[in-house]
């Protein structure tokens, strides 16, 4: 099935009295919303006995749960120790995931310096990924999503993403997040045919059921030459990507994605109003 739910905690969380992460699935429940993605951007700094207990919270509410990696991975650096780092944080995610219950976790993957060739960088990036999955194999059940980034001087466009996911396409997914992809292409997301031809490509290189199970981000956003500036909300006009030029996408090829969304501070207002949506236009 389809499901909604926002990347961490909205302002709305904590304006309802809540104060722990322990109590988002039951309240993701009464709203309605049937995902989860854990945020360690940061760093990983979550006890076993936490963990234990989010799952048991999760499975309870039947919430997803997916886990954001720390922004410092870099999987492109050309320093050992950096690259070292990279691999901890990794691996610190997978576990602390599977003792959340979770299924994936999402990775930032690094960035393109301006004076190198990109092949080059991609072509690092790959053979480091490699020694990744063969230092992470006990928890290969565990998908590594790679994330589609918002800025261009960032590791991470469609291609690159798709490249990136056939070192390993059993353990490597897409996270493709349209809001960053409307932003590093300067607003190239404006109607169906737009949002069909992404899908498209990615169903072409990575097969049919990574679409149909596709982990998605979505938001409106800001942006500037550089790409990405500013997550913002549904509530504020002028921005794209719109969510009702991807749902006809999604209910014409019967896709069934985990959509998670990052709008600024409203994450779960906008997830609802995502959810909404697709309830008023599905045809059963």
């Amino acid at each position: 099935m389809i499901r909604f739910g926002p990347a961490g905690n909205s302002n709305l969380f904590y304006d309802e009295g809540n104060k722990s992460s322990l109590q988002i699935p039951q309240w993701l429940k009464q709203k309605g919303l049937t995902a989860y993605e854990y945020q360690c951007g940061r760093g990983v700094r979550v006890k076993e006995e936490f963990c234990e207990k989010l799952k048991k919270e999760c499975q309870k509410y039947d919430i997803a749960l997916s886990l954001h990696a720390p922004y410092f991975i870099n999987l492109a650096s050309t320093d050992r120790e950096k690259l070292d780092k990279s691999i901890g944080h990794i691996s610190k995610s997978l576990k602390a995931v599977n003792d959340m219950g979770g299924t994936k976790i999402v990775v930032h993957p690094g960035s393109a310096p301006k004076e190198e060739d990109r092949k080059e960088v991609v072509a690092r990036a790959k053979f480091f990924l490699e020694e990744v999955l063969q230092k992470t194999k006990s928890y290969e059940h565990v998908k590594i999503g790679l994330e589609l980034m918002g800025k261009i001087n960032q590791l991470g466009n469609l291609a690159e993403i798709l490249e990136l996911c056939l070192v390993n396409p059993k353990r490597c997914i897409p996270v493709i997040d349209f809001g960053h992809l409307h932003a590093r292409e300067h607003g190239s997301l404006n109607n169906k045919e737009e949002f069909g031809r992404v899908v498209d490509k990615i169903g072409s290189i990575l097969g049919e059921d990574v679409v149909k199970n596709l982990h998605a981000h979505f938001s409106p956003i800001e942006f500037s030459k550089g790409g990405e500036k500013k997550h913002r909300v549904f509530a504020d006009k002028g921005f794209g990507p719109r969510f009702e030029d991807f749902l006809p996408i999604i209910l014409e090829n019967n896709m069934t994605p985990t959509i998670i969304c990052e709008s600024s501070g409203m994450q779960t207002e906008d997830a609802i109003f995502m959810k909404n949506l697709y309830l008023q236009n599905r045809s059963d």
